[in-house]
This record gives structure tokens, C-alpha cells and sequence, in this order.
């Protein structure tokens, strides 16, 4: 079966044993930031006005890919105005003296022949030339193994102990998707295909209990795959959602591309066209109408403009403007994922992804594979935890109460199941924390007035983040982004 990865981790069991001296911190915090909009606090009143056609309010990737949509049509009045201190979103990466590593997305599934922007943008990378893939940027073998039953398997698929009815259910959901998979309904960007039916209307719990797939061996690894790309378990997320993860790509033996810094090798590329145009440190917190245009406002500049992209998470819109339709519906997962130093590499060789059975992470990814060295003394993990086990609300209180020293041991004690000496293996954690992280595709998402309504908006204010899709990943982020840019052409010149 073909799925994507985002991954994530952690577990139980919380007591500090012997061990050499770790050290870490949390990085990239900005809630702070993003509480003092949530709670209307007094803002600064900017010192400066600017006058600019089109202000992109956020830098993630879908922000990017407007201002990179832009570029490449020859317009080049705007700004990109991004929150944090680094632009790039859930593609945002780091480095140490080890190695570069993601911060969050990590990979890139190898496109489809219809995913033409994407194809597009790895043309201009050097990735795809000629209709071929670089094969330095697809995944190095060994791919994937999963830690089940006290020993390491190839595949994330479990296989140890399974019996002939997991296998037969294994063969018969395969069979399934591949019927979805010539539907056309499933497809990237989603918009291309989807249509609302029954299937948005129910859980992918309720799919598989209706198509009598009871395998728990097959509901922990559907259970996996939509914490994998949804944050969320299979009884949160709707059939359609469950079933697009599955579906949704061409079968394809090669992939996924992949760089030690994750999709940051992406970003890289994206920043070296259009970061003249970012604006890091500037958080947008009141967008007004103003005549023809718009005011945006910053605590160091008010800009003047003609239109307006919103490329935040829909979320936040009400907190800043009472000008934009509403905003209902939306969902969101909180994510916490740690980079890992280690001075010495626990249990051999790892594959790139690398999870534990029945933990409620999905492991950790190997932010050394691609390299062409054949041995490594030290190396950096990349560990991702998808709270799903309460309801968001639940999960973020948790995420922002507890230290660090509690999500340090909480990350050791999960790791320790697979590799009992990892204690004496590490020597720093830097953890992120990501309270709206990614969009939950809820059962009635997908048909909801709101989403919909939000998608279609035109005029000179126009949404773009991949929360209109459901999920996040890069493909959906840069079609949102294209999409308004090509609206915004439309609206003010005729292009």
C-alpha cells in the first residue's frame, strides 16, 4: 500500500532514570504572539504607511507559493507579511554541526503526471529534468521498519504474527483503494476531483466497521496513516479523508524525494525567488476595509493596498477582520516534534522512517539517510508526536503547561521501547511546539458551507492556506496559494 508520511511521536511513563546531562530548550515559540490576538490585546500603533497593491498576510507555504505565482506572471508589487521570525510554516527547518533537519514536513510524494505545479517548481530545482527524477533525491534504501513484537520489521505494514485473516484484509482494502484510485475522485489538489457524498459524512471507523475490515492489525495501521497526515485517529477523521490518504496517488515503486533538511529544501528554493518580498516579525492584526482597498496593519507598518490574500489559517480571520465571511468548522491538531542529537547511533543502522507499534507516536525519521557517507559516529533524530488521544483543546492545554524537562523524558521513555540505551545515546532535544499545526478533516467537512464558501471567495480578498482542503501538505498549500494569486491577477488587471 502507497501513504504519505508526516510522522510523530512520544509516549508514557515518566520517570527521570541516571544519565548523562542533556540539554535542549523549546524553539521557534510564537503563541505567545498568537494569544495576544486571540485575547484583542492593545497593539502598537504602527509609525510608518505603505502603499502596495497586494499584501500576502502569512509566509507559510501557501503565502510562498502566491508571492512565487506572482513572480513567475511578471508582478512584483507586494509584500509578504509573516508572524514569526522565520517564514516557511510547517516547512521551516534547522541545523546543528551534525546535520540540517526538518522542523516539520519532511518529504515530498513524488508527483503525479496531473500535479503540474508541483512538477513545475521541481523543474525549476533541478529535481525533475527530462521527465526524470535526480535519484539523490528520492529515499534512500532502507525506507521504512516498523518495532513490533520486540524486534525490528521492513515495512511499516505489520507482518510479525500476522495471521491469514489480517493478510486477507491487508489484500482486500488494497483492493478498495484501488477502485477509489480509478474513481478520479481522489485526487491532488483535491479540488480537482472530490465530491461530497456519504463518505464526508462518516468516520473512516465507521467505513471499515460497515466494510467489516476488523483486523487490528489493519485498524492500527489505518489509525497511523491519518494520525500520519491529519493529526487526528480514525474515528476523528472523515471516510473520504481516510480513504483520499490512500488513494489519492498514482501506484509508484519510486519515492518519496527527501533531504536531510525536509521540505526546508523546498522553502530554500521558494525564498531564493521571492524573499525580497518577506517581512519577517510582522504580525497582521487588524485587517479593515477602507473604500476601494484595504488597510493591514502591523505593530511597525500600515500598508495600503488594493487586494488582499489571506494565506493564515482560516482560523484566526475573525480575530483580525470583520470584513471576511465566517468562519466556521475548522479543526485543528496539535503537534509536538523534537530534533534529537545523538553522540552515538542506538540499534545499528536506522531506516529513514522508523516507527513504534501501538505507541501513540509514529517515530522518528533520520535526518542522515541521504547522506552518501557509509558510517556515522553521531547523528540527529527528527521525532514527531500528533496529539490525538484527547480533543484538541485538551491536548493544547497540555502541550503549553508541561516543561521541557517533561516532554524530554516523555520523548525517552517512547524511544526506549525500541532502543533501551538511548538515554546514554543523546546529548541535546530541542522541541517545537505547534498548537494549530495542521487541519483535522472532520466527518461534514468537506460539504460545509463554510469551507466551501471560503474556497470560492473572490473579489480583492481571497483565502489561501491548505486548511480550504482539509489537510496539510505542501501540494494542497501551493495550489491554495496559486489559485488566489490567479484570482487576485483576475480581479485588479484582467490577467
Amino acid at each position: 500500500m502507497k501513504r504519505r508520511r508526516f510522522l510523530s511521536a512520544g509516549l508514557i511513563g515518566l520517570t527521570a532514570k541516571a544519565e548523562t546531562r542533556i540539554t535542549g530548550n523549546f524553539v521557534n515559540e510564537a503563541h505567545q504572539a498568537g494569544h495576544r490576538l486571540r485575547d484583542r490585546a492593545a497593539m502598537k500603533s504602527p509609525a510608518k504607511v505603505v502603499k502596495v497593491p497586494v499584501v500576502i498576510a502569512g509566509g507559510g507555504m501557501a503565502g510562498l507559493s502566491a508571492a512565487w505565482r506572482f513572480q513567475k506572471k511578471n508582478f512584483h508589487d507586494f509584500v509578504v507579511l509573516e508572524m514569526e521570525r522565520e517564514a516557511g510554516g510547517n516547512s521551516r527547518y534547522g541545523g546543528n554541526d551534525v546535520s540540517q533537519y526538518p522542523w516539520a514536513a519532511h518529504y515530498l510524494p513524488v508527483p503525479n503526471q496531473s500535479t503540474r505545479l508541483v512538477r513545475e517548481l521541481l523543474e525549476e530545482t533541478g529535481v525533475l529534468k527530462d521527465g526524470k527524477f535526480d535519484e539523490r533525491h528520492l529515499c534512500h534504501s532502507p525506507q521504512e521498519r516498523l518495532f513490533l513484537h520486540g524486534r525490528w520489521q521492513d515495512g511499516i505494514e505489520p507482518e510479525l504474527g500476522a495471521s491469514a485473516k489480517d493478510r486477507n484484509q491487508y489484500k482486500e482494502f488494497e483492493k478498495r483503494m484501488e477502485e477509489f484510485r480509478h474513481s478520479r475522485q481522489f485526487t491532488i489538489p483535491m479540488d480537482l476531483g472530490m465530491k461530497p457524498g456519504e463518505l464526508d459524512r462518516i468516520s473512516m471507523k465507521q467505513w471499515m466497521d460497515q466494510q467489516k475490515f476488523d483486523s487490528p492489525y489493519l485498524h492500527w495501521y489505518i489509525d497511523y496513516s491519518t494520525r500520519d497526515d491529519y493529526g487526528a485517529s480514525l474515528s476523528e477523521v472523515s471516510a473520504w479523508a481516510g480513504i483520499h490518504y490512500f488513494a489519492s496517488r498514482e501506484r509508484e515503486e519510486k519515492g518519496p524525494l527527501t533531504w536531510p533538511e525536509g521540505n526546508g529544501f523546498l522553502l530554500k528554493h521558494l525564498l531564493g525567488r521571492v524573499g525580497r518580498f518577506v517581512r519577517t516579525n510582522s504580525m497582521v492584526y487588524r485587517i479593515s476595509k477602507d473604500g476601494t482597498g484595504w488597510r493591514v496593519l502591523t505593530e511597525d507598518t500600515e500598508y495600503h493596498a488594493k487586494a488582499v490574500i489571506y494565506a493564515a489559517p482560516a482560523f484566526t480571520a475573525p480575530y483580525i477582520t470583520a470584513d471576511a465571511p465566517p468562519v466556521k468548522g475548522f479543526e485543528y491538531s496539535p503537534w509536538l516534534t523534537a530534533n534529537i542529537t545523538l553522540e552515538r547511533i542506538p540499534g545499528g543502522t536506522p531506516a529513514w522512517d522508523n516507527v513504534i507499534f501501538n505507541s501513540p507516536s509514529l517515530g522518528y525519521v533520520d535526518a542522515m539517510h541521504q547522506s552518501l557517507r557509509t558510517h556515522f559516529d553521531r547523528g540527529v533524530w527528527t521525532y514527531y508526536y500528533a496529539m490525538a488521544e484527547a480533543s484538541p483543546v485538551e491536548s493544547r492545554k497540555r502541550l503549553l503547561s508541561k516543561d521541557w524537562d517533561y516532554w524530554k523524558e516523555f520523548i525517552l521513555n517512547d524511544l526506549s521501547k525500541a532502543h533501551p540505551d538511548i538515554r546514554q545515546c543523546v546529548s541535546n532535544i530541542d522541541i517545537m511546539r505547534l498548537g494549530h499545526a495542521m487541519a483535522r478533516p472532520t466527518p461534514g467537512f468537506l460539504s460545509s458551507p463554510s469551507r466551501v464558501q471560503l474556497a470560492r471567495q473572490q473579489g480583492t480578498f481571497v483565502f489561501a492556506h491548505a486548511d480550504l482542503s482539509g489537510f496539510s501538505i505542501f501540494e494542497e498549500a501551493q495550489f491554495r496559494g496559486v489559485s488566489a494569486a490567479d484570482k487576485l491577477l483576475s480581479a485588479l488587471y484582467g490577467k
